[in-house]
């Protein structure tokens, strides 16, 4: 059967956008190529008008020269388009990773958002707020003691240092 049929062959996978992109690039590279070597072919007719007085050797190097600037012209509006194809590629590049991104954020969230509302099962509010209660107590006591302690019994606030010097303490 498969004589005769033939067998399915497998079929390629799609270009990617990069690959496609590359592969633009490298065609406006050959279309610089080219862009150039007119330019160089441009720059020699005009050494060549200048060089020869007018008449109709002057004409037909002319005539040449406005045949390679219209080829010229040409290439350089497939390069423009060729680098625009490129530039949109590169847009829907942009996007698509954006929207990978995106996916990848959510599924993060929603994963956060999962275990967080596991560990909050485990916390208990009243837990807290009893801790808060015999925390703020414990600061009252710890206030209560500082203030004690920091007493003074009738001293005075002030100390003459004629006092001190003369030793009458």
């Amino acid at each position: 059967m498969k004589r005769v049929f033939g067998v399915k062959k497998d079929k390629e996978p799609p270009p990617s956008i990069q690959d496609a992109s590359d592969r633009i690039n490298k065609r406006g590279d050959n279309v610089e190529e080219k862009l150039k070597k007119l330019d160089a072919e441009l720059s020699r007719y005009k050494e060549q008008i200048k060089k020869t007085r007018p008449g109709p050797a002057q004409e037909a190097i002319k005539a040449r020269a406005m045949r390679v600037l219209k080829q010229k012209r040409m290439y350089e509006g497939q390069r423009d388009m060729l680098y625009s194809q490129t530039f949109n590629l590169d847009q829907v590049a942009f996007a698509s990773e954006g929207l990978k991104d995106a996916q990848q954020t959510m599924s993060a969230l929603k994963s956060a958002n999962k275990e967080l509302k596991g560990m909050m099962k485990t916390v208990n509010i009243q837990d807290i707020d009893n801790l808060q209660d015999e925390m703020m107590d414990m600061m009252d006591v710890s206030n209560e003691i500082q203030e004690t302690l920091g007493r003074s019994y009738n001293v005075p606030d002030y100390i003459d240092e004629e006092e001190l010097m003369g030793g009458n303490l």
